[in-house]
């Protein structure tokens, strides 16, 4: 897959890069992007959610009256389940949702992702944007001349760049990745794909390296 690599005012350099068609043409298996979205959800969650049982809320432990000959039904201590105030039966407990996804599952998702948004022509490679000092409105001019603002983006790096990420971290729409974390859910979550011309490189050099 040939895509056209543009300078940051939106004009084509006249290079074009190679993105290898195993990951932006593969066919999508939407049943591993359900499962590794599903699964970086989960890890979200912090499952802090608990209520107190019987044996946590405040109370007396005596039994209420004698067992018999009162000619009402027998009853324990106040802190029972049916009282106002008791305790709560099977009620939630502090626990992880997170679940595992084999290596392979989880590659095969992003491979996926990645053809799905090449499908629908919404990556973009654009040559490594340097920036002398942090400027969101400097930024947001790049943005607009790659024709993605507005829409949810995602800006894929090769290294930390500090510079990028301070001009961005105040743009509601925007996130910045490094390639080595890029994962399903950002994928899909996205509109667009922003691939710097190094990180799309990259791309390529492993493709090659694994052939």
């Amino acid at each position: 897959m040939q895509v056209e690599v543009l300078n940051i005012q939106g004009q084509p350099t006249g290079r074009t890069i190679e993105l290898p068609d195993e990951i932006f043409g593969a066919e999508p298996n939407d049943h591993v992007l359900y499962l590794a979205v599903k699964q970086y959800q989960a890890a979200q969650r912090q499952g802090t959610h608990k209520v107190k049982t019987r044996a946590e809320v405040q109370g007396a432990s005596r039994k209420l009256h004698k067992q018999k000959g009162t000619g009402g039904s027998r009853k324990g201590n106040i802190r029972n389940p049916l009282y106002k105030g008791g305790g709560t039966v099977f009620g939630p407990k502090p626990h992880g949702y997170g679940f595992k996804l084999n290596k392979k599952v989880k590659d095969l998702a992003k491979v996926s992702a990645l053809s799905y948004k090449a499908k629908d022509n919404a990556v973009v490679v654009v040559e490594d944007i340097n920036l002398e000092a942090p400027k969101t409105k400097q930024f947001s001019e790049v943005l607009k001349a790659l024709n993605v603002a507005g829409k949810k983006t995602l800006i894929v790096l090769p290294d930390y760049n500090d510079n990028v990420y301070l001009s961005l971290r105040n743009m509601p729409k925007v996130e910045s990745t490094l390639l080595a974390d890029l994962n399903t859910y950002e994928v899909v979550n996205a509109d667009v794909l922003v691939l710097t011309e190094n990180a799309a490189k990259i791309f390529s050099e492993e493709e090659t390296t694994e052939a």
